[in-house]
């Protein structure tokens, strides 16, 4: 499916301000910006972890990733969904879910977002559905960055087998930017 320049940009006077705040090197007459409310949507691959038998405490799994660029965009907002199947076979454990961004020149991954928990107290057998999702509206137009779930073990080592199954990270890009 290929758009034309303008289905996605509407022509406009730049300002002094927005002209040297967002791209000063094309300060003209008339200039493009994207049109309000434009919306995106970039679904990860699903992926799949299986924890080893007594993995200690604060071992950490990577378990979803979704790139997305918001270069098309002036005031990105992105709303991130996390979904997986968890499987337990005679297993007890705790796991702290957190996503991580990391964008261009960015060493080390930053976290969005809160931490979410799944408990399994007692070692039974179960597969549960577990999904959460955050919000990230601090993003910079023109960033290309890796969002990633990472499922870290909390409290005790786990006991027994423990699959993290079908596990997608989604984002829903959208422009706040608005002349109202």
């Amino acid at each position: 499916m290929s758009y034309e320049y303008n289905d996605y940009y509407d022509e406009y006077d730049y300002c002094e301000e927005d002209c040297s705040r967002h791209q000063p090197e094309k300060c003209e007459k008339k200039k493009y910006r994207p049109k309000p409310n434009k919306t995106v949507l970039k679904c990860g691959t699903p992926g799949a972890v299986t924890l080893p038998l007594a993995t200690l405490a604060g071992t950490t799994f990577n378990v979803a990733t979704v790139t997305v660029d918001t270069s098309k965009f002036n005031k990105p907002c992105i709303k991130f969904e996390f979904a997986s199947n968890i499987v337990a076979t005679a297993a007890a454990l705790t796991l702290n879910f957190q996503i991580f961004k990391q964008c261009k020149n960015q060493l080390v991954p930053i976290p969005v977002g809160p931490v979410w928990t799944f408990s399994r107290l007692a070692e039974i057998t179960s597969s549960d559905s577990f999904s959460f999702f955050v919000c990230d509206c601090d993003s910079c137009y023109d960033e290309c960055c890796t969002y990633s779930v990472v499922a870290t073990v909390a409290g005790i080592a786990t006991i027994g087998v423990t699959s993290i199954n079908n596990a997608i990270l989604s984002a829903i890009v959208v422009d706040e930017s608005c002349d109202c």
